[in-house]
């Protein structure tokens, strides 16, 4: 399960990584979205990996992490994924507000000669 969740983290953020270097907008959105999942990922697989657990300590079960999976990161997970989804929106707002102002959607303002 660990090897599954690494592999996943790892390829969204590099594929998030190489999407925030390209010259379009949007794909420099979808790469800060790749990358913000994976972020997310990571901090919730920090909270240990555990299927069919409880969330919360059981009575007469031990408070360590084999016994339970800690809320914590779960509700932080949760808070960045409402707050990434926000500045989202904005930023495809601005994207498009930008796209009509200036006619096109590269980064730099500048359109490739074909």
């Amino acid at each position: 399960m660990e090897l599954v969740v690494s592999l996943a983290v790892g390829v969204m953020a590099a594929a998030g990584v190489w999407l925030l270097l390209r010259p379009r907008t949007f794909q420099v959105l979808i790469g800060l979205a790749l990358l913000s999942y994976a972020v997310n990922l990571f901090i919730f697989s920090v909270g240990s990996l555990s299927v069919g657990r409880e969330p919360i300590v059981r009575a007469g079960s031990p408070a360590d992490l084999a016994h339970y999976t800690d809320p914590l990161p779960q509700s932080l997970v949760l808070t960045a994924i409402v707050i990434g989804f926000a500045t989202s929106a904005l930023f495809l707002v601005v994207l498009m507000a930008l796209r009509g102002l200036a006619g096109g959607d590269h980064v730099d303002g500048l359109e490739e000669e074909p």
